[in-house]
């Protein structure tokens, strides 16, 4: 390999011209390539094989209901249920005006069939108080029905007051009512937003959170042609509610979830900082790779190498695994740290050369050879560890193997042809002084007396560490590698505590009706399982009971429900109005209790509204009036409800839980806490004892762990016997094997209890990092069994480790760029990249030398000798 490698910078160095001019267009060519087909994809559930059972299981129930693919999820906001359901409604009807961009809009909590029929859906005896309410309440209803204005209000005060008056009602019993119209008389005399809920006026209970969500189910088209493909859709539903004047008209709130927004958010927060990021680590590895080579020149032959090498391998990328995904995308940063390694070692070696002699065509070719070994050993080696996961089901991370191990061959490639290349037209000067480190001599004398107590001590505190590996945390729950601060992820993580919203459900497919109902009656029995629905949830129990119920209740309710509104009156009909109210609760404001109080202040808000603005009075007015007509128009389509069966149902909510090939959808709702992995983990295990075909989240999220753990293992089994394998190839000795292996291990087990003492714990993207520092590690490793072998001594003091420090810097510091990221996942990934680099590297420098002692035959052996290599 010396001599293939010594043969090619001969090569190279004499024609560099000719050499440059190949390298510039082949990364000409596959830049442009790059810029054409560069795609990613951040589906994270495609980072798990698809061959898999259960992840076809999953796919298998994404083409039985499409719809439930693909989607974007508006949530709607307000601070009353009817203002939510206006604006919903509002925003609903908006987008269904643009069948090209949303070919489906649904509303899952609302639309015709529930406004019709929701009061079946209420058990029969609540639905018998709810409906004795409301025909008590009918006098009150005609009054606001027929005048449903000022006026409508001051006939509703002189009837609750005259029912006073008569001891049909307590004043106290009015007084929660009464402070209700003051709170929102207020806020609209102050200039607040104003809000008034008939809901609970009706009901005497506040909104549950839940009243106060409701949501729009959209089927967006996409442009699969941009890196956002749902960033023309979701602009668009933003801008339908701006249009609606949601803050204003309905003090609503519009937030966008579901895997459309997420995925575009999921890119959006990875690319976010990454130019400013990337600016600074390049500055920063400017910066160190100036200490390390002192020479401009030889910076811009290696800035120039690594940067057409990356272009050259993002195009293999793009040609082999055709998009990236979350993980493999980070092989950007593994490519310049790592590829920085080679051309920093080959540099090194090419300065000291220069030193050595100061001729240039020579020096390249000598540091060609002498380092040339080393080099291709460490590459084949880091590309191993990069490759090891490619035989396992952790689909994302064999495809980052596959573009990084291609990557390391290429830096490999680069260090030995066009960096030599740049180099011979460059012409750096020679080196004037050595390029050891002379003051670390106490250091080498210290290792090389005490090399049994280091070896000894570094051993004893690994070994005394090892029980905090009981402690190390693996999270592979995938929504904790995304940002819990964007408005995707957030809502989701907020709707995931209800566990009315299915976030956390899991699904099951039946061939047939009577099975689904089989399924449902099954899953309802385990202690884990909150609720269970099929489409025969939809058909509500005790039809006629209730329908006659209603009926009965229609025939008092219609009448007044139905007559005309009168006239509204005018703006100074308004004022007198006003008053006139205020002056009938001045008797009842003179009475002691509750009540009397509440009289007060609602008689003082509506004189202050009388004598202030207009816009004031027309601003409270609208607060009560449209919820009133809402709820009133809500009231009359209640009251026409009529019999339900499966094919009554709405096409739209059939396609939801009955495919189009006729199987059917069972859904069962977990019980606990849906934040806590554990809890969502043992209600999967329980659900797949019943029904061993169930998919969804929590399932996958329990697959998913155990698919990880089995593939670090293959991983680490599979890089360990292939970097051993090639060690032992060069190396001809099991020992000088083991002596680069047993700090390499350390390393990792070092790296692992570093974990648990900073509370890092392993996930979908970092636990990658573990069996890449085999890969990564062992470069280092071999430079000096390389050197030792030569029968160098005085490691410490050698160019060489020149070279490794200033090599791990360079690439700790294109880790950190990862470390900085916004985005969780990245972020981790970078974080423990950093940490086992810096293991690696102290174990390769102190632990290292150390444990290898005096080389075998130091007879010859000279200070700095690895070109006897």
């Amino acid at each position: 390999m010396a001599r293939i490698v010594a043969g090619t910078v001969r090569v190279c160095t004499s024609a560099p011209w000719i050499t440059i001019i190949i390298f510039a267009l082949l990364t000409l060519a596959s830049a442009v390539y790059t810029a054409r087909n560069f795609a990613i994809n951040t589906d994270i559930s495609n980072l798990i094989s698809a061959n898999i059972d259960w992840r076809q299981r999953e796919i298998a129930l994404e083409k039985a209901f499409p719809a439930r693919v693909n989607t974007i999820l508006a949530v709607v906001n307000a601070p009353t249920p009817e203002l939510a359901s206006l604006a919903a409604d509002g925003l609903t009807e908006r987008l269904r005006t643009n069948p090209a961009l949303f070919p489906e809009v649904r509303r899952p909590d609302g639309g015709p069939f529930f406004e019709k029929n929701g009061l079946l859906f209420l058990p029969q005896e609540e639905l018998g108080r709810t409906l004795e309410k409301l025909q008590d309440a009918a006098p009150f209803i005609s009054m606001l029905a027929g005048n449903p204005d000022w006026r409508g209000l001051s006939q509703a005060t002189q009837a609750a007051l005259a029912g006073v008056q008569f001891g049909h009602l307590q004043l106290d019993s009015l007084a929660p009512i009464f402070d209700r119209f003051s709170t929102t008389f207020e806020d609209a005399s102050a200039g607040r937003p104003a809000s008034f809920s008939w809901q609970e006026l009706l009901s005497g209970q506040k909104s549950s959170p839940g009243d106060l969500r409701k949501f729009i189910d959209i089927v967006p088209k996409l442009d699969y042609s941009a890196l956002e493909p749902g960033k023309q859709a979701t602009d668009a539903v933003r801008q339908a509610a701006a249009d609606l004047k949601f803050e204003q008209d309905y003090q609503a709130r519009l937030r966008l979830t579901g895997s459309v927004p997420i995925a575009d958010e999921e890119f959006a927060t990875v690319k976010e900082g990454l130019v400013l990021h990337g600016l600074g680590t390049v500055v920063v590895v400017l910066f160190i790779l100036w200490l390390a080579l002192k020479s401009g020149r030889i910076i811009f032959a290696v800035f120039v190498a690594l940067a057409g090498g990356l272009a050259i391998t993002a195009a293999l990328g793009f040609m082999t695994v055709g998009s990236l995904n979350m993980i493999s995308v980070a092989f950007f940063v593994l490519f310049v740290g790592l590829g920085v390694d080679f051309c920093i070692q080959y540099s090194v070696r090419y300065r000291d050369e220069r030193h050595r002699k100061d001729e240039l065509r020579p020096a390249l070719i000598n540091a060609g050879r002498n380092i040339g070994g080393p080099l291709a050993l460490a590459a084949a080696a880091t590309a191993a560890g990069f490759l090891s996961f490619l035989p396992t089901n952790y689909q994302g991370v064999s495809e980052l193997g596959i573009i990084a191990g291609m990557g390391m061959i290429i830096a490999f490639l680069i260090s030995i042809t066009v960096l030599p290349a740049l180099l011979a037209l460059l012409d750096p000067p020679g080196e004037k002084e050595p390029l050891g480190y002379a003051s670390f001599a106490p250091a080498d004398n210290f290792v090389d007396r005490n090399r049994k107590w280091v070896v000894v001590a570094t051993l004893g505190i690994a070994i005394a560490g090892l029980p905090l590996l009981y402690f190390l945390r693996f999270d592979f729950n995938p929504i904790n590698l995304r940002n819990p601060q964007v408005e995707s992820i957030a809502t989701y993580l907020e709707l995931r505590q209800d566990p009315n919203t299915g976030a956390s459900a899991i699904n099951v497919l039946a061939d047939s009706a009577k099975e689904a109902q089989a399924i449902a009656s099954r899953l309802a029995k385990l202690p884990e399982a909150e609720r269970v629905m099929t489409i025969e949830s939809f058909v509500p129990e005790n039809q006629d009971a209730k329908l006659a119920l209603i009926k009965q209740a229609a025939e008092v309710l219609n009448p007044v429900l139905n007559k005309d509104a009168a006239e509204p009156p005018s703006a100074k009909e308004a004022v007198e109005i006003l008053n006139q109210i205020a002056a009938m609760l001045d008797n009842a404001a003179a009475q002691p209790g509750a009540g009397g109080a509440a009289a007060k202040r609602l008689a003082g808000e509506l004189r202050k509204l009388a004598s202030g603005p207009e816009d004031k009075r027309n601003a409270a007015e609208r607060a009560i009036v449209m919820p009133l007509n809402f709820k009133l128009a809500e009231l009359r389509q209640l009251l026409q409800a009529a019999p339900v069966n499966i094919d009554s149902l709405p096409a739209d909510l059939k396609n939801q839980w009955v495919a189009a090939d006729g199987r059917y959808r069972v859904e069962v709702f977990p019980k606990g806490d849906p934040n806590d992995n554990e809890t969502l983990r043992t209600f999967a295990r329980k659900v797949l004892e019943v029904e061993p075909n169930a998919i969804g989240g929590p399932i996958s999220i329990l697959r998913s762990g155990d698919v990880i753990v089995v593939a670090f293992i293959q991983a680490g089994l599979l890089a360990l016997v292939t970097i051993c394998l090639l060690l032992w190839i060069a190396l001809r000795r099991i020992s000088d094997v083991a002596l680069t292996v047993v700090p390499l291990l350390l390393a990792g087990v070092i790296t692992m209890e570093l974990c648990v003492l900073i509370d890092l714990p392993l996930n979908f993207a970092n636990i990658i990092a573990l069996p890449l520092l085999l890969g990564i590690g062992v470069a280092f490793k071999i430079y000096y069994i390389m050197a030792w072998r030569a029968g160098q001594t005085n490691l410490l003091q050698s160019s060489l480790t020149r070279a490794v420090i200033f090599s791990a810097l360079t690439t700790a510091t294109a880790f950190g760029s990862l470390w900085l990221s916004s985005h969780p996942g990245t972020s981790s990934l970078g974080k423990l990249l950093a940490l086992s680099l810096l293991t690696t590297m102290c174990a390769a420098v102190l632990f290292q030398p150390a444990l290898m002692g005096r080389p075998r035959d130091s007879a010859d052996a000279g200070t700095d000798t690895v070109g006897k290599a």
